[in-house]
């Protein structure tokens, strides 16, 4: 034997080892861009930044004076050794058109340095109207042990006239409707109104969407509620202890959902909205998660609207829509698992923390496909973001399966930080979306994911018990020190973060993003409300962008028949938009309702066309619900730009009159 012979096979075993070693390492080696194509990929964007206006020393009372406020919430006592983690919500922002201008620039956002609830126009927008509050008096509201969570806007009495609708830690919603008898936007023109009667409940909202759940033609309201009702979790001074999760990937004992339709509702100077909560709407398992984010989609075509509960400490829930006019059927569906599949990448099977939810056709099979934030940091509990792809059979759901897989880890957008609200949206209209999310939890000096770790490794049986759980009081840090995520897709299909090259790398406590055509202009702009921090408006100025169409679909009102709103209409949440390209893609959007965590976006549609040349017609297939719950299909020609669109509810033709105004 040569000596050569005899090295080989005394270190056969160790080479072969470091082979595979080597071979491993290039599987999992995270793709990566060049600085020069990192730099085209930013090259596309611009963003001008813009802090949103402080409240006004003689509005901000006991709060403090110009925002500065208070940086933690006081806490019942049992939770005093988490302050930190029971302040970490509130921040929230909606972006709508509440003057009637036909513009999506007005603002509804929530400070929680002095928690209140501010509607001013966006900046740059023109002084229209001056910022005023959102204040519930006369309706019993405690300052002390009562928090806003978020604003949700839209004509919950269907008269033309945008209607705010806040929710709370501590009580239910409180109605703003509109006046119709008060011309320009301020408090005055706001009645606040008990959403349900007999007073508040002491409900703890993070999550809370409107959508036609039943068919009838009207907007219902979904609640996705976090501690358990009459937790006194703001209450000082409380007696009785709050309870916490009893599991970190399956709590049983979150606060109970609401699912509230509508029945009536009258217009002019005293307005009225009445829901009726239906008892047992959800199964037991979906009633009691913790939810943070709840989105609402047709996402099988029969003009119903899916719901999905993104839930903290257990499994998502999306359930297919059934019902009927007046009765709900909301049946929960699976994703079914391979041999290949780990668990928590199976719909509804996940154990991940969902913080956030939106919905877009990112693989142009002309289905909605669902995004979802969780908590995604390396280093940290090394969950994934969802990216829930449609296989492109969505008659499955009818047999209880979820027709969606996981593939965020090829397209990218599995890694981050942890993240609250998660958008799709397609700012240099190029036809393809790109994906921004909310990051951050808490910001201090002291990194305490080592005990956050353990914590969640411990005993279920003891999770429960705050006394039990480790500090997060001021100074403690839990990722806060991430940024707001930018993806833009490449040319290879996979997605990168290019927030830094864009100049908004910088650290943010975020939790909310709306997103909007603030000026007209056929670029989105978007809003991120901060948690203890200025919130930011970022104005779209990319350079070099693609023709868009943009869709501002109405539906005519129902009460007010001669008011100063029936002109406008009330925003057509559900309806459904399918663009023909003549290259032969279809690009598909549905009005949102307010889906997400605290970020509401406009309910306008904006499809993004490349370099379509302006006055290109296009074949653009509408759907929708009529007042009567009657379904309605209309097919248009369009061309790029903005379009007003009436659509109409009368007669008994399947397709329905339609309108088209430019703008």
């Amino acid at each position: 034997m040569t000596r050569l012979q005899g090295f080989w096979r005394r270190h056969v075993a160790r080479l072969a080892a470091l082979a595979l070693i080597l071979v491993l390492y290039g599987f999992a080696r995270m793709p990566a861009l060049t600085p020069a194509e990192r730099t085209a990929l930013a090259a596309r964007f611009a963003f001008q930044r813009t802090a949103l206006p402080r409240l006004p020393a003689a509005l901000a009372g006991a709060g403090g004076a110009g925002g500065a406020g208070h940086a933690f919430r006081q806490v019942n006592p049992s939770v005093a050794n988490i302050q930190g983690w029971i302040s970490s919500v509130g921040a929230a922002v909606a972006l709508h058109d509440l003057d009637g201008d036909g513009l999506a620039n007005d603002l509804c956002w929530v400070d929680p340095r002095v928690d209140r609830v501010m509607v001013a126009p966006a900046p740059g927008t023109g002084d229209r109207f001056p910022l005023f509050t959102l204040d519930p008096e006369p309706l019993p509201y405690d300052a002390a042990t009562m928090a806003p969570m978020g604003c949700l806007p839209g004509d919950f009495n269907e008269d033309g006239l945008a209607d705010l609708l806040v929710y709370y830690w501590g009580r239910s919603p409180v109605l703003f409707l509109r006046r119709a008898d008060v011309p320009t936007l301020s408090a005055a023109a706001f009645v606040p109104v008990e959403l349900l009667p007999g007073g508040p409940e002491p409900w703890y909202t993070n999550a809370l969407t409107s959508a036609d759940v039943d068919g009838d033609g009207h907007l219902d309201l979904i609640v996705g509620n976090y501690f358990q009702e009459g937790s006194h979790l703001l209450d000082a001074h409380a007696a009785a202890g709050v309870e916490m999760q009893k599991s970190m990937s399956h709590a049983p004992n979150g606060g109970r959902h609401h699912l509230l339709l509508w029945r009536r509702a009258t217009a002019g100077a005293h307005p009225t909205a009445e829901f009726v909560d239906v008892p047992g709407a959800f199964d037991p398992q979906t009633d009691h998660s913790w939810t943070l984010a709840a989105g609402a989609a047709d996402l099988d075509g029969d003009g119903l609207p899916e719901i999905y509960f993104a839930n903290d400490f257990g499994n998502d829930r999306l359930l297919h829509n059934r019902s009927t006019p007046g009765h709900p059927h909301l049946v929960p569906i699976y994703g079914r698992r391979t041999l290949t599949t780990p668990q928590s990448k199976v719909l509804g099977h996940d154990s991940f923390k969902g913080m956030g939810v939106d919905f877009a056709d990112l693989n142009g099979d002309g289905l909605l496909d669902i995004y979802v934030s969780n908590i995604a940091q390396d280093y940290a509990l090394e969950e994934n973001h969802f990216v829930w792809v449609s296989t492109g059979h969505p008659e499955l759901m009818r047999r209880g399966i979820a027709p969606y897989v996981d593939r965020s880890e090829p397209l990218g957008l599995a890694r981050s930080a942890w993240s609250w609200d998660a958008r799709l949206a397609d700012f240099d209209n190029d036809g393809v979306p790109e994906a921004i999310q909310a990051s951050g939890f808490l910001r201090g000096r002291i990194d305490r994911w080592p005990e956050l770790q353990e914590l969640a490794m411990g005993n279920d049986d003891l999770l429960h018990l705050p006394g039990f759980w480790p500090h997060f009081r001021p100074g403690d840090d839990l990722s806060g020190h991430v940024h707001d995520p930018f993806f833009v897709r490449a040319a290879s299909g996979r997605y990168f973060d290019v927030a830094s090259e864009l100049g908004l790398g910088d650290t943010q406590i975020s939790r909310g993003i709306a997103v909007g055509d603030i000026d007209g202009d056929g670029r989105l702009d978007f809003v991120v409300a901060n948690q203890w921090g200025d919130s930011f408006l970022f104005h779209n100025l990319s350079p070099g962008v693609g023709t868009f169409l943009g869709l501002d679909l109405r539906l005519p009102v129902t009460t007010g028949l001669d008011g100063p709103g029936a002109r406008l209409g009330r925003p057509a949440v559900g309806a459904a938009a399918t663009v023909h390209l003549p290259d032969g893609r279809r690009l598909v959007g549905q009005v949102d309702g307010g889906s997400g965590h605290s970020g509401k976006r406009a309910p306008t549609l904006h499809f993004g066309l490349g370099r379509l040349a302006a006055g290109t017609p296009m074949r653009v297939d509408l759907r929708w619900r009529d007042a009567g719950g009657r379904r309605r299909a209309r097919t248009l020609w369009l061309t790029p730009g903005w379009h007003r669109i009436m659509l109409g509810d009368h007669g008994e033709a399947p397709a329905a009159a339609a309108t088209a105004e430019g703008s």
